[in-house]
């Protein structure tokens, strides 16, 4: 059993504050393994940078270590960090992923975000 330091967060009711759907937590798990990293282990780093088509761009990548600003989630077998600082912008978000002949990819649900773009990688608040 592996335990998490006091930044492991749970909303109360032990409610995730980010959620990962079940498919984007199978295609999450599949590339981790793809990629060389332990979904049991290893992270999902997400986060929030400057730029793109909306004003604030999203960002994932897989990662061995958490750091002394993160918080840590786990939703679905995965196990998500996320700076402090990126948190306010992302708490209360469901990671999702559309797949198929139409399909965009990772999804963020961001009941944060005022305005977002038509390749939802992008929003405002």
């Amino acid at each position: 059993m592996r335990f998490f330091s006091s930044n492991y967060m749970t909303h109360k009711n032990n409610q995730v504050m980010i959620k990962v759907s079940e498919s984007a937590s199978k295609r999450i798990v599949n590339m981790m393994t793809e990629e060389g990293f332990d979904a049991t282990n290893d992270y999902v780093r997400v986060g929030v940078k400057s730029g793109g088509c909306s004003g604030l761009s999203y960002e994932l990548k897989f990662d061995k270590e958490i750091g002394e600003n993160d918080k840590v989630f786990e939703d679905n077998n995965v196990k998500i960090a996320v700076e402090k600082k990126s948190f306010l912008y992302l708490a209360g978000t469901v990671l999702e992923f559309s797949g198929g002949l139409n399909g965009k990819g990772f999804v963020f649900n961001n009941p944060n975000a005022q305005r977002t773009c038509g390749c939802g990688e992008s929003f405002s608040l």
